[in-house]
């Protein structure tokens, strides 16, 4: 019974208005691949942000229905970047038709084949944003490109996308190079073919280009599928990467094989971007990633830290979301709707995935696995309110409409965003143990990993799974009421933090007056989240109040901006100095805030000093971080 379940009554109205089949394609297309799509991709112009596109559809006489991609495999929301194209042409034996888009689903497009036609020419732009939104933002500069094919495609409706075939061509700008998992056919100067593929494996199969580009090999000895990392950059000095960086990425293949037991990939790419003109984040795809740094990342003391916790993320999604999928997210095509509620394990489990084998490669160190399992901690009990009336379950189902309808300007600690990360990670952190103490230590949440995702390597296949197997494999691991475990802690509305895996394995959550000194936490440690309660820039902008926490008791709000510090021009180091000090002092910290037009005084009565979150060994407990952080894999 799914207990943490949930449906959106709200889906069958959002379902793409694509219900007038193709008939040339429709009849047949349970039993055979449908003739295949011709896409002409013209990215010549990539550094002036156009993408021209031309494509060619076989077609019977009558009503046709168009669809553009709409929800996004990786992002799990409608978020297709349809605003992006522009100067949509629909001809016939050279003769213009016209269109008209469905009023009930602005990603439909309807167009009348006249009789004695037999395919449709279309023509249209994809204009690259100039702005940082995600996946579906800008990704496009002077000196390189990453295309996403979703955003460079019109498809009909009827056939599952596993039926429909395309042909895809590609032009680039003079002397840029590029890696995507597609096969090739032929090269011949900027013009690439590509071999004709359904059009699912098309849409997970991205494709990054440049001036300054590099391939390094990272296959592992021994291990008979090839594996690289291609990178494209700003700049031919952002392509160097140090011997330790290789070293550990080489590693991460290694640790996967002896973690997972088995691929389900023909080979693997990791296609990474640097640049400081795209968003940064990292997209999941099955024999590949679209992960984005800034550009200069590789050369940062920090960059085995930075480029190790990306990419491991994204390397395990070939297992987890990719391989094994939830059921309801395993959709036939782009248009229907996705539910979102497994999403703790797809992106929870992942993050417990990437982080661990992010430390047994060796990119990361022990403690800078140790604190970003405090930050977590840490940031999922005093520092986020919202656990007290939203569960962590519903962060995952309520996914679509959140990605659709913006951040809402502050409060996230109380309103909550995708906590499904952490939370789940740490979720998956406690199952390990319970595993482990239930078996007497003979088995281990990696004979789960080896059993759910191992398998013959047939390709990029999906086995989707509901929650109910989940359980099931759960169970064939040890017996346990894992669905009693699960749905009580999935439903959580307790105030502390969910640090049972922590406790458990010989640790605890303390606060000390001490920074991070390494870890994904680090670079963004801040004194005033976990004291006054405060999130803001150098600038003294306030992006986040902790919901009820000192600040939010004398009246600051997200927007306002801290213009003072007990009578002194606000900067970061004197609002620390008066927080260091606040322990020996009676008198509350005055800050003088900024709110749209006024100013107004802000008393905030904290007197604990500073406060960042560390994880403490409990000796009377055995190690078991210890022990699970060890690596696997033979040494390379």
């Amino acid at each position: 019974m799914r207990m943490f379940g949930s449906s959106w009554p709200g889906f069958a109205a959002l379902r793409c208005a694509c219900l007038f089949t193709l008939a040339a394609l429709a009849g047949g297309a349970a039993r055979a691949q449908s003739p295949a799509i011709g896409l002409f991709v013209d990215a010549s112009r990539a550094p002036e942000k156009i993408l021209t596109v031309r494509e060619s559809l076989p077609v019977a006489p009558g009503r046709i229905s168009l669809c553009y991609p709409k929800w996004i495999q990786g992002v799990h929301a409608p978020v297709g970047p349809i605003g992006n194209l522009a100067g949509l042409k629909v001809a016939a034996n050279g003769k213009p038709l016209a269109w008209t888009r469905d009023l009930d689903d602005a990603y439909t497009f309807h167009v009348e084949a006249p009789a004695g036609v037999s395919k449709l020419d279309l023509e249209f732009e994809y204009l690259e944003p100039s702005g940082f939104g995600g996946p579906v933002g800008g990704s496009a500069t002077n000196k390189l490109l990453d295309l996403n094919w979703y955003q460079v495609v019109l498809y009909p409706s009827g056939p599952p996308a596993a039926r429909i075939t395309v042909a895809p061509k590609l032009r680039l700008p003079a002397n840029w190079k590029f890696a995507t998992a597609l096969p090739m056919e032929t090269a011949s100067g900027s013009d690439i073919v590509f071999k004709s593929v359904p059009l699912d494996r098309f849409l997970d199969s991205p494709l990054i280009a440049g001036e300054f580009f590099r391939s390094i090999d990272l296959t592992p000895r021994g291990e008979p599928i090839h594996h690289e990392i291609d990178i494209v950059a700003d700049s031919r000095a952002a392509l160097a990467m140090s011997a330790e960086v290789q070293k550990g990425l080489t590693n991460l293949v290694a640790e996967s094989g002896a973690l997972f037991g088995a691929r389900h990939y023909r080979e693997y790419r990791f296609l990474l971007t640097l640049s400081d003109h795209t968003a940064h984040f990292g997209v999941e795809h099955h024999e590949s990633n679209d992960s984005r740094l800034p550009e200069r990342v590789l050369l940062s003391p920090g960059a085995a830290r930075e480029v190790g916790g990306l990419l491991a993320h994204e390397f395990a999604h070939s297992w987890s979301g990719k391989f094994r999928r939830p059921k309801m997210m395993d959709t036939p095509d782009f248009q229907t709707p996705m539910e979102t509620d497994l999403l703790w394990v797809y992106e929870g489990n992942t993050s417990y995935l990437g982080d661990l084998l992010a430390t047994r490669s060796g990119l990361w160190t022990a403690g800078d696995y140790r604190q970003a399992l405090a930050t977590y901690a840490a940031a999922l009990g005093p520092g986020r309110p919202g656990r007290t009336w939203r569960p962590v379950l519903d962060t995952a189902s309520a996914v679509p409409a959140e990605f659709t309808g913006g951040d809402g300007g502050g409060w996230l600690n109380y309103r909550r965003g995708s906590d499904y990360y952490e939370e789940g990670e740490l979720l998956w952190l406690e199952a390990a143990h319970v595993i482990h103490e239930q078996s007497g230590g003979r088995k281990s949440l990696e004979d789960f990993f080896r059993l759910f995702y191992g398998g013959a390597n047939n390709g990029p296949e999906v086995k989707p799974y509901t929650f109910d197997q989940l359980m099931q494999a759960f169970n064939e691991v040890v017996k346990y009421d894992w669905a009693g475990f699960w749905n009580s802690r999935l439903h959580s509305t307790s105030p502390e933090a969910p640090a049972g895996g922590i406790t458990a394995s010989g640790w605890k959550l303390v606060f000390t007056g001490e920074p991070p000194s390494g870890g994904r936490a680090s670079r963004n440690a801040s004194d005033t989240t976990f004291t006054i309660g405060l999130t803001l820039g150098r600038d003294g902008t306030i992006s986040d109040v902790i919901y009820g926490g000192p600040a939010f008791r004398c009246g600051a709000a997200p927007g306002m901006k801290v213009a003072g510090v007990d009578g002194r021009v606000y900067t970061p180091e004197i609002l620390s100095d008066a927080i260091a000090g606040s322990g020996e002092s009676s008198q509350p910290i005055q800050l003088l805030l900024i709110d749209n037009d006024y100013y107004r005084t802000c008393p905030v009565d904290y007197h604990g000093g500073k406060r960042f979150p560390h994880l403490e060994r409990d000796s009377g407990k055995p190690d078991y971080l210890a022990d699970l952080l060890k690596p696997e894999a033979p040494a390379n």
